[in-house]
């Protein structure tokens, strides 16, 4: 009887086994490499994902706009005809109280040392005009100056000590000189005290 061959499938299955086995140890050799390969990638990501991120340089930041003054002009000019109407009763009440009380003639210079008797129209209308001048004085500081109460102030003061000064230029009596810088002084300190209070009712912020 003749022996009986193995089937092919058999040999090939057994011609294959060492190269199976050849694959399996390659497999082996090449899996404790690839577990040292990630170790050491492994601190490397964690070194990445810890850096501090990178930092932009800060925006320079824009200047401020200037801020508009919050200026209520329809308040401002009531109050500044207001005043002019109280500066023309107080030139009143002083130019009574100089030449009616005191017995003092007052006269304003009306050019090249000629001098001429102060009536009482004329110098409350003048007090009146004064104020509204300085009302529009304030409107103008208001809109161009960051502090405009200081200087006006300032303004004032100078103003009023130059009309009290004024009088004494003239060739009138010492008693007209002092009546007439009286009567200025008080005018001058009427329209200073009125209209900074004004302007603080009327000028929201930066007064």
């Amino acid at each position: 009887m003749e022996a009986s061959e193995p089937p092919e499938d058999s040999r090939g299955t057994a011609q294959d086994s060492p190269q199976a086995a050849r694959a399996a140890r390659a497999t082996a050799a090449s899996a404790p490499q690839a577990v040292r390969a990630v170790a050491a990638s492994a601190p490397q990501a964690a070194r990445a994902g810890t850096a501090s991120p990178t930092r932009t340089p800060p925006a320079t930041a824009a200047p401020p706009a200037r801020r508009a003054p919050g200026l209520n002009a329809g308040r401002l000019w009531a109050g500044g005809v207001m005043a002019a109407g109280v500066a023309g009763l107080a030139a009143v009440a002083a130019l009574l109280i100089v030449r009616g009380v005191l017995g003092v003639a007052l006269f304003v210079p009306r050019g090249d040392d000629v001098m001429e008797s102060a009536s009482t129209g004329m110098l409350a209308a003048a007090a009146a005009v004064a104020a509204l001048v300085t009302t529009g004085l304030v409107h103008v500081l208001v809109l161009t100056v960051a502090r405009p109460g200081r200087l006006f102030a300032w303004l004032v003061a100078v103003g009023t000590a130059a009309a009290v000064v004024l009088p004494f230029t003239t060739a009138a009596s010492t008693g007209s000189h002092i009546g007439t810088a009286a009567v200025n002084l008080a005018v001058g300190a009427t329209i200073g005290s009125l209209l900074s209070a004004v302007g603080r009712g009327a000028v929201r912020r930066g007064w």
